[in-house]
Parts: structure tokens; C-alpha cells; sequence
């Protein structure tokens, strides 16, 4: 067919559009099949779309900081040979249809024309959406004006709710030094501007606003317990000083606590399967794949888990490689949709940042969440046939915050000892 249509791909579970980040060609240009087109983020993973063939790109239909819905036509390509005039009808009506399944406010269209005096960029190069043009037009707002908001959205873009900040601050008059409350019209919650503007106000990001409502939406649907247990990881302490030069010169694989952790959690998800499922309305799914998430801090602050899957068919060094691998992939932005899907239990490491415990909330739909708290040394009761002494142990705190939809304590108790026990067993004179 002479022309093509770029869909934008589903780009995992739960995800329904994507922002356009970069185009990484230009209208007019040839790609060959498989070549990058463009750059999406989506509020989890960014990705890129490659070229379904062999193609010249003949329009784009939407911008740079625009969030098509998955199944949208993005760009419209066609074959070396094609016929433009066909082309260009089918570009329109493209556009004309993904303009109308997106309901794009009417001030974009109505307000395009007046509008057109403004850039589409500042000249310092910051992105303009047609929205946030037509809105600076309406108010009157000059491009010197814009080249001062700052713009919260991806690679400091001006969005709309930036433009709405900046339109009430400067139609706003402090008529006394009381903080004046305003409405936020972003989804953070409501600040207060002070008559010595003494406050930082922070748009949401895109992953901070999901991680919010799944936060909330959790505490919502499950009710949580927390249960905590100490152990003592002597032995596992000893044992990974004892091997981790040698698994970095044999291996190259760094060996941090977290595969051996996640070997004895898998050992105990096994002993107690129930942990492993899931809720669907008043059903219980359980899960026979033990898919492991591990909670990860991004660079940004936010957090992401990539999961680790069928942890219950992997040797520890199969374990500590995924480990290294998917904490990488998080660190540099390069994780795929499919890394974070399918978890059926998750682990979080809150030690890492030097706290002794905490109380994780539940990532739904799953039914319980590990933390993992700071190894201390502690002194400790250490009993013997020839009675009790004194003696200093490496401890650490594991809390399990659990569904009581499901888990009642005594399995969330039993559970979180079995996994304990497993890790105060440790081995080591174990090779690997």
C-alpha cells in the first residue's frame, strides 16, 4: 500500500498513552525497517518506535511533549513510490480522526490561527504546545514573558498547568503579608504563595502522579498488617565478604544481600503459596510463576520494580546477574515494558538507605510486600550447651505489610519467620 500508518504500540499492562518525547527524524526523511522514529515516555518505561519498513516519513501528527493514546496514529509514512495526493487525504483524515478521539479542547482549533504569531519555540528553544500558545494569545502573555515560566513538563516544556501558575501569579495581588491560599489547578496538592514569596511549587511528574494514586488507591482497597521479625545474618554476612571478590573476578557480577534474600523468600513462597496471588473482586488468583519485583529508586526520586521472573528456576548466580542487570537498566532509564510486569510478590530494600525497618505498602494487585531493613551490629544473647553469652551479631529487621483480605496473621506470621529462618541458615561455606 502506498501508505502507512505508525501506530503507537500497546507499551505494557495498564498503560494507555505515552508522551511523545523526541522525534529523532524529520518529515521527508528515509528510514530503513527497524530504525528508531521517535522516543515515548510513558509513566513507567521509555521507549522507542522503530520504522515497520522500509518507508519515507511523510507527516508527523503530533508534536514533541504531545501524549497520544495507544492505538493513535502517529505519523503517517509511505512507501518511495507512493502517491502524495493519496498520501496527503489520508493524512488528513488521519489527523482529523485522532483529533477527535483525543477531544482536544476546542480553544486549540478555535485559537490556532491567533495563535500563530507565537513560536512554536522560545528562543532559548523551550517547546510550545499549540494549547499553551492559544492560551498565551488569549492572555495577552508576549514570547518574552514565556521565556520565563518555568516549565515543569518533559526536558523543561512549558505545560498547561505552568502557564495557569504563571497566569494567576501575575493577575494576583497581595494585599497583606498573610500567605494567600490559591487553587492549584495541577494534581499536587494545594500550596500557598506568601506576600515574600517565600515557597517552591513542584508540578507532579508523570510517574509521581501514578505512583501517588496507586499508593492511594491501595491503602484504599486492602487492608494492611505489618508484621516484623529480627534475624540474625551473621553467617550470610560472613559468607558474601568471604565470596564477592571472587564472583566479581570469575563472574564480573557484583554480589549485593538481595539474591541471596531473594532465594530464601522464594523458598519460603513455596512453603506458603498463598502468598503468591493475587485479588479479583472476591476471588483469589494464585500465582504458580514466582515473579519477584524489586523495588528501585530512580535518579529522578521516584521509584519503579522491575521484576525479576521465575526466581524459582534460577541458581544464585542467575539471581544475582538479574539483580545487577535490572538495577542497571533502572539507573539508566533503559528498562522495557516487559521488566516491570507480571510481579506476583515484591521486595523493598529500605536499608539501603540506612533505615532499620519500615511499612511497605502493598503493590496491588498482589497480596504482600517485603521490606528489608539496615544490618546493624548489635550484642546479643547467643545461647550454648555451656550457657548464655554475650556476643556481637550482625541483625536485620524484615517487615512484611500484608492483604488481610487474605492473609490472615497467622500465615503472614508464619511466612515471614520461614523466610527469616531460611536466611539466618545461611551457609557459609557455600560455593557458587
Amino acid at each position: 500500500m502506498a501508505k502507512i500508518e505508525l501506530i503507537l504500540p500497546a507499551m505494557g499492562e495498564g498503560i494507555i498513552d505515552a508522551t511523545i518525547t523526541k522525534w529523532l527524524v524529520a518529515e521527508g526523511d528515509s528510514v530503513s525497517e527497524d530504525d528508531p522514529i521517535c522516543e515515548v515516555a510513558t509513566d513507567k518505561v521509555d521507549s522507542e518506535i522503530p520504522a515497520p519498513k522500509d518507508c519515507i516519513i511523510e507527516k508527523f501528527l503530533f508534536a514533541e511533549g504531545d501524549t497520544p493514546s495507544v492505538g493513535d496514529v502517529i505519523a503517517i509514512l509511505r512507501d518511495s513510490n507512493a502517491d502524495e495526493t493519496i498520501v496527503e487525504e489520508v493524512v488528513d483524515n488521519a489527523k482529523a480522526e485522532v483529533v477527535t478521539a483525543q477531544n482536544i479542547e476546542k480553544t486549540v482549533v478555535s485559537e490556532s490561527v491567533k495563535s500563530s504569531f507565537i513560536e512554536n519555540r522560545t528562543p532559548s528553544g523551550k517547546f510550545l504546545s499549540p494549547l499553551v500558545r492559544s492560551m498565551a494569545s488569549k492572555n495577552d502573555i508576549l514570547i518574552s514573558e514565556l521565556e520565563s515560566v518555568i516549565g515543569t513538563g518533559v526536558n523543561g516544556r512549558i505545560t498547561k498547568d505552568d502557564l495557569l501558575l504563571y497566569i494567576d501569579s501575575k493577575n494576583s495581588v497581595v494585599t497583606n503579608s498573610k500567605p494567600e491560599i490559591f487553587e492549584d489547578k495541577s494534581s499536587a496538592p494545594v500550596n500557598t504563595i506568601s506576600s515574600s514569596s517565600n515557597v517552591e511549587i513542584i508540578e507532579m511528574d508523570r510517574m509521581r502522579k501514578l505512583i501517588a494514586d496507586h499508593m492511594v488507591e491501595s491503602k484504599r482497597i486492602a487492608p494492611h498488617v505489618t508484621s516484623f521479625v529480627e534475624i540474625d545474618v551473621t553467617a550470610l554476612v560472613n559468607w558474601r565478604n568471604k565470596v564477592k571478590d571472587k564472583i566479581m573476578q570469575s563472574e564480573g557480577q557484583k554480589i549485593t544481600f538481595m539474591s541471596p534474600i531473594l532465594e530464601c523468600t522464594t523458598k519460603a513462597i513455596k512453603d506458603f503459596p498463598l502468598i503468591n496471588s493475587s485479588v479479583d473482586g472476591d476471588k483469589i488468583i494464585r500465582k504458580k510463576d514466582i515473579n519477584i519485583g524489586m523495588a528501585t529508586a530512580l535518579p529522578s526520586g521516584n521509584l519503579i520494580v522491575p521484576v525479576i521472573k521465575n526466581c524459582d528456576r534460577q541458581s544464585l548466580l542467575g539471581l544475582t546477574a538479574n539483580v545487577n542487570e535490572l538495577a542497571d537498566k533502572a539507573r539508566n532509564n533503559k528498562l522495557k515494558p516487559d521488566d516491570i510486569q507480571g510481579g506476583t510478590f515484591t521486595i523493598t530494600n529500605v536499608g539501603s538507605f540506612g533505615n532499620i525497618t519500615g511499612t511497605p505498602i502493598i503493590n496491588q494487585p498482589q497480596v504482600a510486600i517485603l521490606a528489608v531493613g539496615a544490618i546493624v551490629k548489635k550484642p546479643t544473647v547467643i545461647e550454648t550447651t555451656d550457657g548464655d553469652t554475650i556476643g556481637i551479631r550482625s541483625k536485620m529487621v524484615l517487615a512484611l505489610s500484608y492483604d488481610h483480605r487474605v492473609v490472615d496473621g497467622a500465615l503472614g506470621g508464619m511466612f515471614l519467620k520461614r523466610v527469616g529462618d531460611y536466611i539466618e541458615q545461611w551457609d557459609s561455606s557455600r560455593i557458587i
